[in-house]
């Protein structure tokens, strides 16, 4: 498959990269000197973009059918004439006064069965026919009065999807997407093995929502509420766009999504894999803790080029939104800390690197009251242009102009990581490992991390998606397996595939029911092993694994810590023995030839140093590209964006000091330069480059 990388704009009116971020005059009404000066700075910040009307509803509906558009008429105007480009938001986020008022069905109802009171954003329910009916009217008026504004690109609906409502009409939902989905008692019943604890049904209305002081221990019907949670969400949503895709066919829609968000707060997680496919567009918010003391900066790094990388492999490379960062600091972690000089604009060329289209803010201009007026901005309370954060911005926005190029680029990887949402809540709510800290993502992270250090693109899917296009897949923890996906990853390896799978992995199915004959389940035959029993390790144990076949070309001992796995081998060839302990001289390590392909199983949770040499030698073994054939320091990451004709390749350095990166001889020019770039690059701390060279012709099997 030859490298024909572009995209497509999303909106034929978008022609480089956006910058700009969420900005509300209507909480400047009051003050039109305010919203005169933000013109004059948005101009200086090299802004193109600006997000509308987030939780705006009551300032366009202050009244039930009353309605009040003129500022948002002359915002969207004044916008346009000044060459910035709007992405409109529908309010559906927070409701106005009024409405919680009149219609109290509107309010959520938490799982302690306790009605909300009017406050707060999200407080409002999934299923309640009159809130779909206002959210309809009100981005109905919208679509009609602006369907045809130059300004208008795209439409952002909601904000931060999340949580779920247990009122009795979201009650009455899930019994009839239960009804749906299983068709009987008989069958609910068995999937949820509710014989346990007597818990059995006899009547559909017997069924609730999990509670803290009812039923909150049958996992199936856990899974299956969060199942729920995340179907009725998608359908509020589309429920919200249905007219705007009537109004406005040729305006995207999307949603800023939240980082992997299993779960957050109060909040229960949404399945992003799923509802992914729903929007025209990928957008996400991302929020890093730059300069944490319990983790370097480089291992922070790492871990959000993951989940940037969730984002890109979303639709299949295509490019993504950062719909919202931080220019600075947050206002809700422990410790607020604020970003270095020169971090905001490496952690933004790191998004662009990993697929971003755009670099937008939350915030624009800090607010004057309310639980936000601390939280970072472009606009401080200072309210001028002379501050580090909107020099910074304003940097930061001519190199994205410089980069303009890029836009529509990606990426297509021969690895992918399997990240599975639905596996993530059924293995959290699994009373078993180390049932608070089973560390599913860090895992997937981990494994992820040694192509980062090496500069080889990674995609991160789900168990669901198709894994013909890649030479190695890796599926860490895959305690889940849903109907086909064994067999999809038999034919994957049986075509010539490799396959990496881990501890912990063909334990339940998709109702949370363990396996019966052992596991590690429907992988027992591509695997060649099965699993006797798993040794959870106290923080303090140590374990090591010893190379016993050169058949890697490895030799050597690892430290193997939390998780030890007692395997026997069946089919498959032991490249590893642990070191110790009862199981000392059992299987750690095995690979197994299926068809054309092999499958590795990692039986024990191995230190980072493992990870990069086991990756290393498989990914040479398969011949898999890496985007700069040279040695790279430490916190030194490489990524790449193409067109097919041009490859742009990114040179980030995420340690704190100064790191020299040694250029092969390939023609390169330094796009923010525009000078040949040969010999050695000098990254200063958080430096970083991006160098464009001819595409190199390859194709994949």
């Amino acid at each position: 498959m030859s490298t024909q990388f572009r995209f497509s704009s999303f909106h034929p009116a978008v022609t480089g990269l956006l910058h700009g971020g969420d900005y509300n005059p209507d909480q400047w009404l009051a003050y039109p000197d305010i919203i005169q000066e933000d013109y004059r700075l948005m101009k200086l910040a090299n802004c193109n973009a600006f997000t509308l009307n987030v939780f705006g509803w009551s300032a366009i509906e202050p009244e039930e059918g009353r309605y009040e558009f003129g500022w948002l008429d002359q915002m969207m105007d004044n916008l346009a004439e000044r060459g910035i480009q709007v992405i409109l938001a529908t309010p559906s986020g927070a409701r106005p006064a009024w409405m919680s008022a009149k219609y109290p069905e509107v309010l959520r109802v938490q799982s302690n069965r306790q009605r909300n009171l009017h406050g707060h954003r999200h407080n409002h329910c999934l299923t309640s026919p009159v809130y779909r009916e206002k959210t309809r009217e009100i981005n109905r008026r919208l679509a009609e009065r602006y369907k045809h504004h130059p300004a208008l690109i795209l439409w952002h609906i909601s904000n931060e999807f999340g949580g779920d409502c247990h009122c009795d009409l979201c009650q009455e939902a899930f019994r009839q997407w239960l009804k749906r989905k299983y068709g009987t008692l008989e069958k609910l019943n068995h999937a949820w093995w509710t014989g346990f604890w007597s818990h059995t049904f006899t009547d559909w209305t017997q069924i609730e929502s999990p509670a803290p002081h009812g039923e909150d221990q049958v996992h199936g019907h856990n899974l299956d509420w969060k199942r729920f949670v995340t179907d009725q969400t998608i359908d509020f949503y589309r429920n919200e766009i249905a007219p705007l895709r009537e109004i406005t066919p040729n305006v995207p829609v999307t949603t800023n999504f939240m980082g992997d968000y299993p779960h957050m707060g109060p909040y229960i997680g949404l399945n992003y894999a799923k509802f992914g496919k729903e929007v025209d567009v990928v957008s996400w918010d991302s929020y890093p803790t730059w300069h944490h003391d319990a983790q370097s900066t480089a291992d922070l790094a790492a871990d959000v080029a993951f989940v940037h990388d969730i984002y890109r492999s979303m639709k299949e490379g295509q490019p993504f939104l950062v719909m919202e960062n931080t220019p600075s600091l947050v206002n809700w972690q422990q410790v607020n800390k604020t970003k270095r000089p020169g971090m905001h604009a490496l952690s933004a060329v790191q998004s662009l690197a990993h697929g971003a289209d755009a670099i937008l803010y939350f915030q624009w201009r800090k607010g004057r009251g309310a639980s936000e007026k601390f939280h970072g901005a472009v606009v401080g309370h200072s309210g001028h242009e002379h501050t580090r954060v909107f020099r910074e911005v304003a940097e930061l926005g001519d190199i994205l102009r410089r980069l303009g190029d890029i836009q529509g680029t990606s990426v297509k990887p021969e690895v992918a990581v399997i990240y599975d949402w639905e596996n993530q809540w059924a293995m959290d709510d699994a009373q078993a490992l180390k049932p608070r800290e089973k560390r599913y993502i860090e895992t997937c992270q981990a494994h992820y991390k040694a192509f980062w250090k090496r500069g080889i693109p990674v995609d991160i899917i789900d168990m669901d998606n198709d894994f013909s296009s890649y030479k190695l897949v890796i599926a860490p923890m895959l305690y889940m397996i849903r109907p086909g996906v064994a067999e999809r990853l038999e034919q994957f390896v049986q075509k010539g595939g490799t396959l990496v799978a881990t501890y912990w992995s063909g334990i339940v199915d998709e109702s949370d029911l363990t396996f019966l004959g052992g596991f590690p389940g429907p992988l027992r035959s591509l695997l060649g092993i099965w699993a006797e029993e798993i040794d959870t390790l106290y923080d303090s144990d140590r374990n090591s694994i010893r190379l016993t076949s050169e058949a890697l070309g490895l030799d050597g001992t690892y430290e193997a810590r939390e998780y030890c796995e007692v395997i026997h081998a069946e089919t498959a060839e032991v490249l590893a023995a642990y070191a110790s302990d009862y199981y000392e001289g059992m299987p750690a390590l095995t690979v197994n030839t299926f068809g054309r392909g092999q499958a590795y199983y990692i039986a024990s949770r191995n230190e980072d140093r493992f990870h990069q040499d086991f990756y290393d030698r498989l990914a040479q073994q398969l011949g898999i590209r890496v985007v700069l054939d040279a040695a790279l320091p430490d916190g030194v990451s490489v990524q790449m964006r193409s067109d097919g004709e041009s490859e742009y390749v990114f040179i980030m350095n995420f340690s704190e000091v100064s790191q020299r990166v040694d250029l092969p001889e390939h023609g390169y020019e330094d796009v923010l330069g525009q000078q040949p770039a040969a010999g050695e690059l000098i990254l200063p701390k958080y430096g970083f480059a991006v160098l464009r060279r001819q595409a190199i012709r390859y194709n994949r099997a």
